[in-house]
């Protein structure tokens, strides 16, 4: 087997083992889960495991040199209606090719997938073209964050209560597997050029610009649709009875989303083939590597997203409602916290996020801490989701606390730290949020009778905005330390030069 391969599946399989021992654990305690649940959920670990180990591959060989390659050349053109017309298209087409925004448009029953998949996309080219224009003029992302965000929350207002959680859940999910590694790439490209000292720091903040527009396209979607008349099915888990099922049922979901990513990729390969033939012209062995990095995406997206949609999302459907059918359902809270810290680890974004922040920053901001981070933060927005599951609490009371106050830390920390924290938010509500979390609330308040539009929605919205605090926090911790470190060598060497002024002073009168 390839070496960085089997690493990545070694990698992956540390990052899923923890979320399937608390599921097995879950499922022969708490609640005891039917054998072909169990099963279902099992398999469907393993499948996840080989995925993300091939997907996060096929990142690093394509998608990420992809969009590095077309961000660079697009800044070299020179042409702003050139660059500004790419990033529209390219924002459309990423954002029509993320598997995140499929599954919760197929969970919606607000509006007709289509419709929703389209307006997102728009939302996400539009702001892409904002990204490149702040780089480009060097704005300040800040400002940029609490005029768009105050316009969100204005917007709120007037949007019915049962589709407000939808519209900040599609933000979340559209910032998935496909869409991270291509815009993060992208934005190096784009700032490659610069090579003044802001240019790295610079390259974040796409993700986090990109994440509010669909947020504030699907707002004024909201104003036309009426989602109170729009039933929710509940989900129905297959019943399993012996090995050949099992394989049957994965077999036949198989061929249908190695389809709908390879329909997702086509596009993305187009838009390379034509800046390959009229701009890149790049060799044949980089050519020949990103090709076979784009075959490893499609596999591992493929056995990714069969493992997650078949195997996880009934497991989790299935332990949120029994969860809440019990007579002390509070254990939602601290078990949803448990999940959390624990299921974000799981998500291929992440990894490829960690990795690049690592690497741009140096080595001062480590994988090992952005994940911690990551965790801390998943924990806190799935205890609070758990919350509003159980008291029917507006996601308002949530959402506007938690962005002022993480608005509020941009101003302290420095500038990469609200970047890195503002793409976080959207990079941890990945496939896992949207295929193990989302069942998980859904399951859970229709076990408790809420409102599954109001109540159960907006755990992505949860899951995107507590990163954004808690790696914020870790930027205030690091510039303290910083901070102090000067101070400190200051006074070693104040120290250090009166031990030798003393030493010479008692040879002096010794002699």
């Amino acid at each position: 087997m390839n070496k960085k391969l089997k690493l990545k599946i070694h990698e992956s399989l540390s990052a899923v083992i923890p979320i399937t021992l608390i599921v097995l654990a879950l499922g022969m305690t708490v609640v005891p889960m039917e054998l072909s649940t169990l099963m279902l959920f099992l398999a469907g670990a393993a499948l996840l495991i080989l995925g993300m180990g091939f997907f996060t591959l096929g990142a690093d060989m394509a998608m990420m040199p992809i969009g590095e390659q077309v961000g660079t050349q697009l800044t070299r053109s020179k042409r702003l209606w050139l660059i500004v017309a790419a990033c529209f298209v390219i924002g459309v087409i990423i954002t029509v090719a993320e598997p995140d925004l499929q599954v919760l448009a197929r969970q919606t029953p607000a509006v007709p997938d289509r419709v929703l998949i389209f307006t997102v996309a728009a939302g996400v080219g539009f702001f892409l073209v904002v990204s490149f224009l702040r780089i480009l003029f060097g704005w300040n992302l800040s400002w940029l964050l609490i005029g768009f965000y105050i316009v969100v929350f204005a917007l709120a207002a007037f949007v019915p209560d049962a589709f407000l959680a939808v519209a900040f859940d599609s933000g979340g999910v559209t910032t998935g597997p496909i869409t991270v590694p291509f815009i993060m790439a992208l934005g190096l490209g784009l700032t490659a050029v610069r090579g003044d000292k802001n240019a790295e720091s610079d390259s974040f903040g796409l993700v986090a610009l990109c994440s509010i527009g669909p947020i504030l396209s699907v707002l004024i979607l909201g104003m036309i649709y009426n989602p109170e008349g729009a039933g929710y099915t509940p989900l129905s888990i297959p019943d399993i009875a012996s090995t050949r099922e099992l394989w049957l049922e994965f077999g036949h979901a198989l061929p249908d989303y190695a389809k709908e990513v390879l329909l997702a990729l086509a596009p993305i390969l187009a838009f390379f083939v034509v800046f390959q033939v009229f701009f890149l012209k790049l060799r044949r062995k980089a050519l020949v590597k990103i090709l076979v990095g784009m075959l490893y995406t499609l596999v591992g997206l493929t056995l990714f997203l069969t493992g997650v949609n078949v195997g996880f999302m009934p497991a989790g459907n299935y332990i949120g409602k029994q969860l809440a059918e019990l007579p002390y359902n509070w254990v939602l809270v601290p078990l949803g916290m448990l999940i959390g810290y624990y299921i974000v680890k799981a998500e291929p974004a992440v990894l490829v996020l960690n990795k690049q922040v690592e690497e741009i920053t140096g080595g001062a901001i480590s994988q090992k801490v952005m994940m911690e981070g990551l965790s801390i933060g998943m924990s806190v927005s799935l205890g609070l989701s758990m919350v509003r599951v159980l008291t029917g609490v507006s996601l308002l009371w949530f959402l506007v606390p938690g962005y002022a106050l993480a608005l509020g830390l941009s101003f302290l920390v420095p500038k990469i730290f609200t970047a890195i924290a503002f793409d976080s938010g959207g990079v941890a509500s990945g496939p896992m949020t949207a295929t193990f979390l989302l069942p998980f609330a859904m399951g859970a308040c229709e076990a408790v009778g809420g409102n599954i539009l109001t109540d159960a929605f907006g755990i992505v919205a949860m899951v995107a905005m507590t990163p954004l605090i808690t790696i914020q926090i870790i930027g205030l911790v690091y510039q303290f330390k910083t901070r102090r470190a000067p101070a400190a060598a200051e006074v070693h060497a104040v120290q250090d030069e009166e031990i030798i002024e003393f030493g010479v002073s008692a040879g002096e009168d010794a002699t």
